[in-house]
């Protein structure tokens, strides 16, 4: 797996070696949805359910300020600690938190506007995590959610700016 855009461009990651926990997000998909996000520069992200990092790191390589790394696989944490070394990221653009997503909400110490959604497709926790999120999210976000389904949320709160399907995976883009 690659890095595709920003100054990681073409850096190898790593991904856990674990495929009951965790799927990585494809190359393809990284891109299109970098590319439909446009310049994120100083945006602070949150990659909750993070797994190997890779799209924080993404987010990271195209000039995110900060990013929070979220998962509670052992395997993922430090599958994730192993990327940021090996890109030699600074420790002052991220935080690697590891816990359940409800309770690592509760150590975001800055206003996110970048959101990162992949939970595991059975628990479908969107809208909760959504929820949940708000006094973290600035007034202005952008969500990434990926499933394996159409997800429906509150439109007079969340307008739909993209969605890709690629095979089995939908990934939605919402905006407030």
């Amino acid at each position: 797996m690659r890095i595709v855009g920003g100054k990681y461009r073409h850096r190898i990651i790593t991904w856990p070696d674990d495929q009951t926990h965790t799927r990585p997000t494809k190359d393809r998909v990284r891109e299109a949805v970098f590319s439909a996000l446009g310049d994120i520069s100083g945006c602070t992200t949150l990659d909750l359910y993070a797994g190997s990092g890779a799209m924080g790191i993404e987010a990271l390589s195209r000039e995110a300020g900060f990013c929070y790394f979220v998962d509670i696989a052992p395997i993922a944490l430090k599958t994730i600690k192993s990327n940021i070394t090996s890109l030699n990221i600074s420790n002052e653009e991220y935080m690697v938190i590891a816990r359940k997503d409800f309770d690592a909400i509760k150590f975001i110490d800055k206003k996110v506007d970048l959101l990162i959604l992949d939970p595991p497709y059975k628990e479908g926790k969107y809208n909760e995590i959504i929820d949940a999120c708000q006094d973290i999210l600035n007034e202005h976000h952008v969500i990434v959610c990926e499933s394996d389904h159409k997800l429906s949320f509150n439109e007079e709160d969340y307008k739909k700016i993209k969605e890709y399907k690629y095979g089995e995976i939908l990934v939605t883009i919402l905006w407030k």
